[in-house]
């Protein structure tokens, strides 16, 4: 069973790395697509990358070696990337979704509105907005004064598993979550709700149904790309909220942390004719 599960996780690992390397090359490479929409997507894609890439290679180590153990560092390590990327994701859909809204309802002034040097910014505090709450965890997760022995039911440092042994209930370990909550969960989810609000209320008002169909249709990689983060995010919270079984919970956290970031390139592939064309004609170089 050993063999299969391995063979399982590396086929996922490599599909994803692969896909979304090609999304990388891809916009790299097309002059078409040197835009900040691509721009943004070709970073999601390397922190899908770099995400997938803090998990699955131990557990597969894990699974060939028949052990689990992890030593303290190399859990906080772990615990940080982790979070560092997951919420990367996190805040590059969102200046994903402030881009479209820009696109589609202020389209004159997109140009100068989203010029490059606005998407190296946004880009920048991004990660180091995913930095500092990743910091401030690892800060309050190293209240543990040692690991030995501690059973963590999960294939990974799940932070929230970790949090439950390291957590005391002073005030300023709630204000800290608090802040870190509203950083990076409250503010990013309602901006992305704003700025789909503006959207749909501009499409409404398009006159042509091709039009609007053209504006839903540049939106709709990035839209799904949204409902299958936080809808995979949502029931890994849920499920541990409802339920305290290990084996949900590590089927939620599993879905959550591969499948998604395996699935992104496909969806920007199928459902966007610019990301299909140039990878057909990356393909026809290459061959």
């Amino acid at each position: 069973m050993h063999p299969v599960l391995s063979g399982l996780f590396l086929s996922m690992y490599l599909v994803t790395v692969l896909g979304n390397l090609l999304i990388i090359l891809a916009v790299s490479s097309d002059s078409h697509l040197h835009t900040p929409m691509y721009f943004f997507l070709s970073n999601l894609s390397l922190a899908d990358i770099c995400f997938i890439s803090t998990t699955v290679p131990k557990m597969i180590v894990d699974i060939q070696t028949h052990s689990r153990v992890i030593s303290y560092v190399g859990c906080l390590t772990q615990m940080s990337l982790f979070l560092l990327f997951g919420c990367m994701d996190d805040m590059l859909l969102t200046v994903m979704a402030y881009d479209r809204f820009v696109a589609i309802c202020h389209p004159l002034h997109y140009p100068f509105i989203m010029n490059l040097r606005l998407c190296i910014f946004s880009v920048v505090v991004s990660f180091f907005i995913t930095l500092l709450n990743s910091q401030l965890h690892n800060l309050l997760a190293s209240r543990i004064a040692c690991f030995k022995g501690v059973e963590i039911a999960n294939f990974f440092c799940d932070p929230s598993q970790v949090f439950n042994l390291a957590y005391s209930e002073t005030m300023t370990n709630r204000i800290v979550m608090y802040f870190l909550s509203a950083l990076t969960g409250i503010l990013p989810v309602s901006g992305i709700l704003f700025s789909y609000y503006k959207i749909v209320r501009s499409i409404l008002n398009m006159p042509s149904s091709g039009g609007r169909y053209k504006a839903f249709s540049t939106c709709s990689s990035h839209l799904s790309v949204v409902c299958l983060f936080y809808g995979t995010g949502l029931g890994v919270y849920l499920g541990s909220a409802i339920s305290h079984s290990p084996s949900k919970d590590s089927g939620a956290s599993l879905l959550y942390s591969v499948v998604t970031p395996m699935l992104n390139p496909f969806i920007y592939s199928l459902r966007n004719r610019d990301i299909g064309s140039a990878l057909r004609r990356l393909y026809s170089r290459a061959a």
